[in-house]
């Protein structure tokens, strides 16, 4: 299905269901720093591996990716080709039906485990696979979305919810949890990532303290709240440098840097180029 409705085209594809996407590559992608949203994602076809600080998640048609927090990432499609295009699909997490779902007192108890990362992989079944297939089949049937699509969602999560992943996503739709306020430490960055944000300032507006706060977060992101925001900042840089064509000192001061040297020297620890460099070699490969 996924090889029919995305013949001719690449990349990540929106379609008629809100917050579904579908992918597609006739060739593997290179390693590219992304900010991975909070999604269910699925492999059809191909393999894909995603590197989280220093940790390596791979996953295929096996197995389910799921991403509860905003995590910036390194991303690559490790496997794919024009014979056996790398086919996947993805839905958004929605926070307000998880938050229906595990207040419903008929939702059985999930199992204890490790909830403390905010990515992981783990096997997919065919319960979770099966109203995936159908949520997909809507896709060639219309007509039935506006009904069907709203019934279908609702039960993926709550397969997710039954599964492996249970625990995790039930903090993550918890007001009062840990992870939630993690999460909310995350939008607060994302929106502020510019300014000079002090770990005291962030803990207090998510009501934690300062040791809580570093401890939760790394244990959630796999970084430090500054790692974070230094990783959002650059790539933001980047976008400016290539697809809006800034001057390299003009665009530190966009993304919240006082010196350019220290703005030049961190881009290219971090992207292995020097922004000039890597402006030039996007040039050439357009």
């Amino acid at each position: 299905m996924l090889d029919r409705l995305t013949v001719g085209r690449q990349g990540k594809l929106p379609t008629a269901i809100g917050g579904l996407f579908i992918n597609r590559f006739d060739t593997p992608q290179p390693p590219r720093h992304v900010i991975h949203d909070p999604v269910f994602s699925v492999i059809a076809q191909g393999r894909k591996r995603l590197s989280v600080g220093e940790e390596i998640y791979e996953y295929d048609p096996m197995n389910l990716l799921l991403t509860s927090v905003d995590m910036p990432v390194l991303a690559e499609v490790a496997e794919a080709s024009r014979d056996q295009p790398y086919l996947g699909l993805r839905l958004d997490l929605d926070v307000d039906c998880l938050g229906e779902l595990i207040r419903d007192p008929n939702l059985p108890v999930a199992d204890g485990e490790d909830v403390s990362r905010g990515l992981s992989v783990s096997p997919l079944g065919a319960s979770l696979l099966e109203p995936t297939v159908r949520l997909l089949r809507l896709l060639e049937t219309p007509e039935d979305i506006p009904i069907l699509a709203p019934m279908i969602r609702r039960e993926i999560f709550y397969r997710l919810l039954r599964g492996e992943q249970g625990a995790r996503l039930r903090q993550v739709a918890t007001r009062d949890s840990q992870t939630r306020r993690i999460i909310d430490a995350v939008r607060l960055l994302r929106e502020r990532y510019v300014e000079p944000l002090t770990i005291a300032t962030l803990a207090n507006e998510v009501h934690m303290s300062v040791s809580s706060l570093h401890h939760h977060f790394k244990a959630v992101t796999a970084m430090s709240p500054l790692q974070f925001q230094k990783q959002l900042r650059l790539q933001e840089a980047r976008r400016l440098l290539l697809a809006d064509d800034l001057e390299v000192t003009l665009t530190a001061q966009r993304v919240g840097y006082e010196s350019p040297s220290q703005f030049s020297r961190e881009y290219r620890r971090f992207f292995g180029l020097s922004p000039q460099q890597d402006r030039k070699q996007w040039r050439q490969g357009r």
